[in-house]
């Protein structure tokens, strides 16, 4: 059985999940955060770069913003994670004396490091429970998070992917900006000077999926933040680009797990 929950924290950059997945199967889809899962039980299979993965009890995974993945349970018995959802601009700030001006990354994908994978784990206890004092919620975070920055923290000029004469960022500035609006391939492809097939050619080679499931995506990543930052769930829907709740509603659950209304 599948039980899914979503809990915000007095940090905005921070969010957490804790669930336990046996039927639910995540389809090829990206983050706009860091997204670091602990497996607590069981095993989870995934996709990454090409390359199958899994990943056991005790292990660290830590998923970049924007990388193409899948996840499923390995066992038919299912397993258990809980996640950390990070704001990239969290850890950069959080590294800011190393950084000089570069981007922050991590050099592994997966973690048997028993050290991090405890600390991690009582951060992510302490934060849904909340039965500390708030100050501690705020400074938490930082001592939490300090192990696997010390550890494997890398830096690096971040790779502008390019599409035409744009980047994939300025793609991505401009359908955030008009994600309420209906979005025409024409549209995309004049803003990187390319034909409507060169730039689907493109957009699918470099990418890993269509200029649709792209900004599909995008679209549910931003209706979970409007979600937790407190908005309703019809304000969101329109705000990314639906009109109906319902078919929001339908989306949503269909990409997280969970309906709007659950979302803590």
């Amino acid at each position: 059985m599948d039980k899914v929950h979503y809990y915000s924290t007095p940090t905005e950059d921070i969010s957490l999940i804790q669930a336990q997945y046996q039927e639910f199967a995540f389809q090829r889809h990206y983050h706009l955060d860091f997204h670091i899962g602990l497996i607590t039980q069981g095993q989870q299979k995934f996709a990454y770069k090409g390359t199958s993965h899994h990943v056991g009890a005790g292990q660290v995974v830590i998923m970049p913003p924007d990388e193409l993945h899948d996840g499923h349970s390995k066992l038919d018995s299912g397993y258990q994670v809980s996640v950390f959802a990070v704001s990239p601009q969290w850890f950069q700030d959080l590294a800011d004396p190393k950084q000089n001006g570069h981007t922050l990354g991590f050099s592994e994908l997966i973690l048997s490091d028993q050290a991090a994978f405890l600390q991690l784990r009582n951060l992510h206890g302490l934060l849904i429970n909340q039965d500390i004092s708030q100050l501690a919620q705020d400074c938490l975070p930082f001592e939490g998070f300090s192990t696997i920055v010390d550890r494997y923290a890398q830096f690096g000029s971040k790779t502008q992917v390019q599409l035409g004469t744009q980047s994939v960022n300025t793609l991505k500035d401009y359908l955030m900006a008009n994600l309420d609006q209906p979005v025409r391939l024409e549209q995309l492809s004049e803003l990187c000077d390319l034909t409507t097939t060169q730039f689907q050619r493109h957009f699918k080679n470099k990418m890993g999926i269509t200029p649709y499931a792209w900004l599909s995506r995008l679209r549910m990543e931003q209706s979970m933040r409007l979600i937790k930052s407190g908005i309703c769930g019809t304000k969101v829907a329109h705000q990314v680009g639906f009109y109906d709740q319902a078919h929001f509603s339908k989306a949503f659950k269909t990409t997280f797990g969970v309906p709007p209304s659950q979302i803590n």
